[in-house]
Formats: structure tokens, sequence, C-alpha cells
């Protein structure tokens, strides 16, 4: 491994093992999943239901190549308690939103499994690459975490072999999240048998065993770099290439003039309904809970 600044938090490490086919990606947040858990007054189950999805996110969303490329992650339900949860990351900024019946969610007690929260959702997972494409992939909400849900995203809807693990801890009066992404890869070359769809391939075996040592405590150490943890599960590796992704923060994109555009499509009279007794129609955005009082 190369040496280089080590990362520790609110920013993504991708690394390579060339020998295996295999990548991976790893981050731990820290101020950027307290500032986005901060627009809202969450109950510990939201918070830590959202902060694994704002890991899940990065992760996905690290994988993505091209300047206006972006991850967006919906889980969504019917009669659930959480009736959506929504994160999206583009460039390095996140934002994340969860929609739930608080009186329900009190009466699940302190830890509430992902059924209990969402009974029969599913997961909506929308990539839209820098060069326009968009594409996406729906499975049901099943197993125990949102982390599962995922893998059986990457197993149904792209066959890629993929292993994730996530950490939460909850301080005083805030929340460490992280997680570690690996995947194998299928052989580019053409006419020569593709690994994905090969879930006992033995690289894929060994390396999916390395990575599953990986332990709660060790993801959400805020003295361990992700650049250590990469070394302690693969240092006996012919080699591990590193590979630096962005800083992560907070990036809300609403926006006064944004609110304008997409108010001004309605009719008059559509318009007109919305506006309250001061003539203004006011707009509060989930994400970051900012209102706009729009004069249009």
């Amino acid at each position: 491994m190369e040496n280089q600044a080590e990362t520790f938090a609110d920013k993504l490490l991708g690394f390579t093992l060339p020998a295996r086919n295999a990548r991976a990606r790893a981050v731990r947040l820290d101020r950027v999943v307290n500032d986005v858990l901060s627009a809202h007054d969450y109950p510990p189950p939201i918070t830590h239901l959202l902060g694994e999805a704002l890991v899940l996110s990065a992760l996905m969303g690290g994988l993505l190549k091209g300047e206006n490329a972006q991850l967006t992650m919906q889980a969504q339900t019917q009669g659930g308690v959480v009736s959506l949860l929504v994160c999206d990351f583009r460039a390095g900024e996140m934002r994340g939103y969860v929609d739930f019946d608080a009186e329900r969610l009190e009466a699940l007690g302190a830890n509430p499994s992902l059924s209990a929260l969402f009974d029969e959702g599913y997961l909506a997972i929308t990539f839209e690459t820098g060069g326009g494409e968009r594409y996406q992939g729906i499975v049901p909400l099943e197993g125990e975490t949102l982390a599962e849900a995922c893998e059986m995203y990457f197993s149904q809807s792209e066959q890629i072999p993929t292993m994730i693990r996530i950490a939460s801890r909850a301080g005083a009066g805030d929340r460490v999240a992280a997680g570690l992404l690996i995947q194998h890869l299928a052989d580019g070359e053409e006419g020569r048998e593709r690994l994905h769809v090969r879930l006992d391939h033995p690289d894929w075996e060994h390396v999916a065993t390395l990575g599953s040592t990986i332990s709660h405590e060790e993801l959400v150490d805020p003295d361990l770099s992700m650049e250590a943890i990469a070394w302690r599960l693969f240092h006996e590796e012919d080699e591990v290439r590193v590979q630096p992704g962005p800083k992560l923060s907070r990036g809300c994109r609403c926006s006064a003039e944004y609110y304008e555009a997409v108010i001004a499509r309605f009719p008059d009279d559509e318009r007109a309904d919305m506006r309250n007794e001061n003539g203004q129609i006011v707009v509060d955005c989930a994400f970051c809970a900012k209102e706009f009082e729009l004069a249009i």
C-alpha cells in the first residue's frame, strides 16, 4: 500500500485487490451524519436507521464515476411505521430524510427490527451516471438490516457478489456511522468466464471470508484509519491498491429559485390555493428543514 495522508472520517477510501478481482469502499461518517440528523429531532431508532442509510449511500455512491453522477436510495412502504426513507449522494454531497409515525414507533421499543419499521416495503436504488444514463433496481426490504437489502440488490439486479458491513455508535449527543463494501468484479476480457456469476469462485470466497472478520469496534474506532482497516484485513495479499475518494459533506440542493421554478409550472388557480393570508407560498424542505416564502 502506498504512503499517503490517512483517511479517518468524512472521506471515502477506495481500494482494490487486483490479484483477486475485487474492489472495496470504506467510510466513517462523523460530522456529516450529525449535520444531516440535526435537521430534525429524530428519536434514537431513526437516527440509527438514517445513519446506516447515509453510510450505504456513500459506499454505493462512491462506486460511480462522472462529475454529475448521483445515487439515490429510497425505502418505502404502505402501512409501515416508516413510510419513507430517502438518501442521495452526488460529488461527495449527501442528504437524507425519514418520514415516520412517532406514536407507532414509540410502541415498538428501543431496538425495532427492519420488518417492524417497514412491514412489507421495498428498496429502490437509482444510479445516474455522469453521461446522463439512469438505471434503477428494486428489491423487497428483506433481511435484518438495510445493508442486507443492498446486498440483495447487487445480487439480483447486477449479479455482483457483494459484502457490506455497517457499524453505528451513539455518543454524547452525536453519532458515528461507518461501513465497508467489498465486491467481486467481472473479468472484462471477451470470451472468458464472467466471474461475477460464480458466487462460489475461490477468489471471492477468500476475500469475503477475510472481509467478514471486520468488527463493529474497528469500523467506528476514531483512531483507526480506513487504510489501517484495509491493511488489517488484506495485508497478506500481493497488492492492496489504495484510491483516495472525495471528502464528504451535507449538501442540500434546495433554493428559492428552484422552488419558484417548480411552482411556476402550476396553473394560476392552483397557485392561488397555495398562498397564505399574506399572499405567499411557503415551501419547506424535508431534507434540511428550511422554509422558503415565495412571492410568485
